[in-house]
């Protein structure tokens, strides 16, 4: 089956270069680093991005490597869980499901979707890495009641798993349902185990840690196709419209929720692809989104939210600095 999938993924591949040619020279590597670790001191021009779906084989090794990278921060739940009040509260147990990655769940942030789309009179399949979009402006940031989640100067937004109490309002918030909970993992055991938020949330974290010492994320180092470039906005936006441009294409992210992180350049309308992929739980959308923080009662909310949230991020650590001093 596997064989079979790539193979007729390089031929799509194929039959796309006959026709589309690439726009401007992949980031160098050592130009990335640069700019990672510029961003790591001061805050410059937030890092985006660039997806040219074009380019994608589905080979999943971004999957693979996104997991072996971020092994060391996905959860190691204790069970039985506590009985949480009321009992509608759901048990989310990904423990024993760790090795399905045709889904974001806790312990894969990053996962490759299929669609079916028509180029030239020709059915081709695309196959599009998926995960947390790093909005410009991102409501799950603000309007975390625990202050749990933070937006680095580089643009990537993370969830602090270490005060995350696992109430999921994160998730309502985000356009495409990105993050997912693990219950039995996290402060919320500490405090209130019965009723709190049930859990701890995950996403993709931009590779913050490697980001920091100056390293591009996991999936890119080691994609074989040179499908995501990265580097400061300016630059990824110029080199999405003249991709775009060149193979007569569009482009998703740029203005969704606000404008995102991430940038898509696909070669097929994307109204198309998403009719095309399967979405659901674990499984993003690829619809045209309004800008959330633009919304009055977001504004309000996010004004009323902040100093509290604030004070409960600060209690948070310090609690657990306390917890550790013992």
């Amino acid at each position: 089956m596997t064989v079979r999938k790539v193979t007729s993924k390089i031929s799509r591949r194929a039959f796309l270069k006959g026709s589309i040619t690439a726009a401007g020279s992949v980031v160098a590597t050592t130009s990335i680093a640069r700019a990672a670790k510029s961003l790591s001191s001061e805050k410059k021009e937030p890092l985006v991005t660039l997806l040219d779906i074009s380019k994608c084989i589905g080979c999943e090794e971004c999957v693979y490597a996104c997991q072996e990278a971020n092994a060391d921060k996905y959860p190691e739940p204790q069970k039985p869980f506590p009985k949480m009040y009321p009992s509608r509260v759901p048990v989310q147990d990904w423990s024993d499901k760790r090795d399905v990655t045709d889904r974001l769940t806790p312990y894969n942030w990053l996962f490759i979707q299929h669609a079916s789309a028509t180029v030239n009179g020709e059915e081709i399949e695309l196959t599009i890495p998926r995960r947390c979009m790093h909005c410009e402006n991102p409501p799950c940031v603000k309007l975390c009641p625990w202050g749990a989640l933070k937006q680095e100067d580089n643009g990537l937004s993370r969830i602090d798993s270490d005060i995350c109490l696992g109430g999921s309002k994160c998730k309502k918030v985000c356009p495409w349902d990105i993050p997912e909970r693990q219950t039995g993992v996290g402060l919320y055991l500490d405090l209130l185990p019965a009723f709190a938020g049930n859990g701890v949330m995950y996403k993709c974290d931009r590779c913050y840690n490697r980001l920091e010492k100056g390293e591009v994320p996991a999936c890119i180092e080691v994609c074989p196709e040179d499908v995501q470039t990265i580097g400061p906005k300016s630059e990824i936006l110029k080199k999405a419209h003249a991709l775009a441009k060149e193979m007569n294409g569009y482009i998703y992210g740029e203005h969704e929720n606000g404008g995102t992180n991430t940038i898509y350049v696909s070669p097929v309308p994307f109204e198309q692809l998403n009719k095309s992929i399967e979405n659901g739980k674990g499984k993003p959308h690829l619809n045209k989104v309004k800008n959330m923080m633009s919304d009055g009662t977001n504004l309000a909310k996010a004004m009323l939210i902040a100093p509290l949230a604030g004070v409960a991020a600060a209690f948070g650590k310090f609690y657990l600095s306390s917890k550790e001093d013992k």
